[in-house]
């Protein structure tokens, strides 16, 4: 497997395609043209020695690193750059499509000053040199070039987990009773009208979490001691078919398979189980190719009813493409007892735990570590058991749990997740690192962060960006790199070694204000970070952001400024203040903004320079006490988001809000407007739309409005129907309008509005 299959090779891989030449005919310039064919042309150079330089990197070699940091440094602000050409280019196509109109009149100038300002040739002469600097440097490097059609560089070290054995590793299996008797039950289960000869059980579950040793639990317990034969076989990423039947063959038959052919390796097989009800564990399964299972399973349908074939994998859609006759068995994490007891088992052993004095102490550090992940627990109790003094086990738990081990402290088995993830979703899973460790989070929150950070790409199909995103994280959630949280059905939470495994997987690019003394340390570390988040707070005053206050600081390639509050239940109040210098000292500064997020905060009024950030996509007010917003909003033309919802105070937008073409999503939920803005009608990529609309009162024509939006799905409560003189018919026509339907239609009356008010 590639290691160099990592966030570098998804992040350029994007550029190739924003690079390639059916996208460069847009461009009206032929000389900005030709150097950007030049770009791609050398970047894909360079991409020919990236897997060796990050399997180099993974060796250790410090001078390799900070080669691939600057390449990436490069890619940004390439990828920044190629957005400043396309405003360019939107200019000139919005001004000769609308030479006639006075709607974007202003935008249009508005984006040609900021163009005008970029100094486009001094960044285009940058990006080149830098592309040059870096080419040149792989000589001195020793780079090796990797050949087309071969795996793995001799210098990249993939890695490959160990493999497994049918034997028990640990005398005692901490908090898997249940588990155990329940994937016993479907072991022994001999319903013969479900299948007549073979079933198979999958254990499902995150990297580290005890599939294994479940399974291995199982395997070795009296009650299938009638089962032969038995046969254990770990998988792993190789589903190479003839390798996998001559190791079962070898596992039944205890003595070496010098068969050449999976013909005969697979019909020794079928004569070894040929009506026997026999008992086999794949350990570690990846593949979802549903081809070489069919292969693979053929000598098993010879075997006797009730032969059960147990399988541990990561991913649920693995158990899913073995077929109908397949039973899965989640496995979750360690309960906060069980967790202390194989602490203990392992941490102390022959030690006496009453002679430490601050077990307390250290039992609510392990608990708050390890997380109920049973290969957490076994590696810092691994660590710990090697230090004498209990003053050396307090410095070793109050320190970061990624620096326990090989400077990541993220075990390979979990880099193995993000390793095997394909290339559209490993940057999705990088950008997860902007979220703070307990976080909860719904589907849609990333999907829509996702979408504005350009990580959704448009499919060859009809699928909308939203849909492709639900997609995505439905995936990642199979994969067992989410877990759906205790505290609410529809809300999501990351593991804190997956919370970890995040960061290393985004190279540093996010950066949380709570790690602030740890950036003071390394400044160059936080130099050029794109994604910044933090812990709203009751109030934010200016000294929390000190760090991107300087004219070198991070505010200078900020992609992303995210608040975000732990307590789910109080995350959208405007009851938290921040500091004005933010909103109107800083917040001009980040040029390159992406997403912009003053949720929850008792922000009145934005800045009228607030259209000057041309790149935003992404705008949540959500729950402030925004009052209106700037009439220069209407200047960010490639807004795809703008969350409002809660915004009590809010009762007008901006007067040329239909100049927002490109926007997909608003929503309004619990905003009072005293009127509907006009023209929604030209706002043709408006997609889902969340909003209490008002009738009546003369402003009846925003129905009319939403019908012309073929796209449109979402939710919808009309307000003031008794201002309409036939409620009846009104009602009538709207619920029969086929354009309406896609709708989820409710109606209040304009009394309830006002006391909602």
């Amino acid at each position: 497997m590639p290691i160099g299959e990592v966030f570098l090779s998804a992040f350029l891989q994007v550029l190739f395609d924003r690079l390639a030449p059916h996208n460069l005919s847009f461009f009206s310039r032929p000389d900005l043209v030709l150097e950007l064919r030049k770009w791609r042309k050398n970047l894909l150079k360079i991409e020919a020695f990236l897997e060796d330089a990050e399997g180099k990197q993974l060796a250790g070699d410090k001078l390799v690193k900070m080669w691939l940091d600057d390449l990436r440094d490069l890619a940004y602000d390439l990828e920044d750059l190629l957005d400043d050409f396309a405003t360019e280019e939107f200019e000139n196509k919005l001004r000769a499509e609308h030479h006639s109109s006075s709607i974007l009149e202003d935008a249009v100038k508005v984006f040609k000053s900021c163009t005008d300002m970029d100094g486009m040739k001094s960044k285009i002469d940058d990006i080149s040199s830098r592309l040059d600097q870096l080419w040149e440097e792989k000589e001195d490097l020793g780079l090796m070039k990797k050949i087309a059609g071969e795996g793995t560089s001799s210098t990249a070290p993939a890695y490959r987990r160990p493999s497994t054995t049918s034997l028990q590793t640990e005398t005692t299996v901490y908090g898997r009773d249940v588990d155990a008797a329940k994937i016993l039950e479907m072991v022994l289960r001999t319903d013969e009208s479900r299948d007549a000869n073979l079933r198979v059980i999958s254990i499902v579950g995150m990297g580290g979490i005890g599939k294994t040793t479940l399974a291995q639990k199982v395997f070795n317990d009296e009650a299938v001691k009638d089962f032969y034969p038995k046969a254990w076989t770990c998988v792993s990423d190789d589903f190479d078919v003839l390798r996998i039947s001559k190791a079962i063959l070898e596992s039944i038959t205890r003595s070496p398979c010098h068969l050449n052919g999976l013909d005969a390796v697979q019909n020794e097989l079928k004569e070894a189980v040929a009506g026997k009800k026999f008992l086999l564990v794949l350990d570690d399964v990846w593949s979802k190719d549903y081809g070489v299972w069919e292969s693979l399973r053929s000598p098993f349908k010879a075997g006797a009813g009730g032969s059960k074939i147990i399988v541990t994998t990561r991913d649920v859609t693995v158990a899913t493409t073995m077929g109908a006759s397949t039973e899965c068995h989640q496995l979750d994490i360690l309960s906060d007892d069980e967790c202390w007891s194989l602490f203990k088992a392992h941490a102390f052993e022959y030690r006496d735990i009453a002679s430490y004095d601050y077990i307390e102490l250290i039992h609510q550090n392990v608990i708050e570590k390890c997380r109920g992940l049973p290969l957490a627990v076994k590696t810092l109790s691994g660590l710990l058991r090697s230090k004498q003094r209990e003053d050396e086990w307090l410095e070793v738990l109050s320190s970061k749990l990624w620096d326990l081990q090989d400077g990541s402290g993220i075990p390979a088995s979990l880099k193995l997740s993000y390793c095997y993830l394909p290339a559209h979703l490993k940057r999705c899973f990088a950008h997860c690192a902007v979220l703070l460790k307990d976080y909860e989070f719904e589907e849609e929150e990333f999907v829509l962060l996702w979408m504005a950070e350009g990580l959704i790409q448009p499919s060859k199909g009809k699928k909308q960006l939203e849909d492709l995103g639900h997609e995505y994280f439905c995936d990642l959630l199979s994969r067992s790199l989410f877990q759906r949280s205790n505290n609410y059905e529809s809300v999501f939470i990351m593991h804190d070694l997956v919370s970890d495994l995040t960061r290393w997987a985004s190279g540093g690019t996010c950066f949380h204000l709570e790690d602030i003394s740890e950036a003071n340390e390394q400044p160059e570390r936080f130099e050029k970070v794109r994604h910044l988040s933090y812990a709203s707070g009751l109030r934010d005053d200016q000294c929390k952001f000190q760090v991107i206050s300087g004219d070198d600081g991070v505010g200078h390639h900020l992609r992303t400024f995210l608040p975000l509050s732990l307590d789910k239940g109080f995350r959208i109040s405007s009851s938290s203040f921040i500091s004005q210098t933010v909103i109107f000292d800083l917040l001009p500064k980040f040029k390159k903004l992406r997403m912009l997020s003053f949720e929850g905060y008792h922000v009145t009024v934005l800045p009228e320079s607030f259209g000057d950030l041309r790149h935003l996509r992404f705008l949540n007010l959500s729950g402030s006490g925004i009052r209106s917003l700037p009439e220069s909003t209407s200047f960010l033309l490639h807004l795809q988001i703008l969350k409002l919802k809660d915004c009590y105070r809010l009762r007008k937008l901006p007067s040329k809000m239909n100049a927002l073409i490109n926007l997909r999503y608003l929503d309004m939920r619990g905003v009072y407007l005293d009127e509907m803005p006009l023209g929604l009608n030209e706002l043709r990529n408006l997609w889902y739309y969340l909003s209490d609309i008002i009738v009546g009162k003369g402003v009846g024509g925003s129905f009319k409005d939403l019908k012309d939006l073929k796209l449109l799905s979402g939710e919808l409560c009309i307000l003031g129907l008794e201002n309409v003189v036939d409620l009846n018919e009104t009602r009538e026509m709207i619920l029969k309008d086929k354009d309406l339907k896609k709708l989820k239609l409710k109606w209040e009356s304009q009394f309830v509005h006002h006391k909602m008010r």
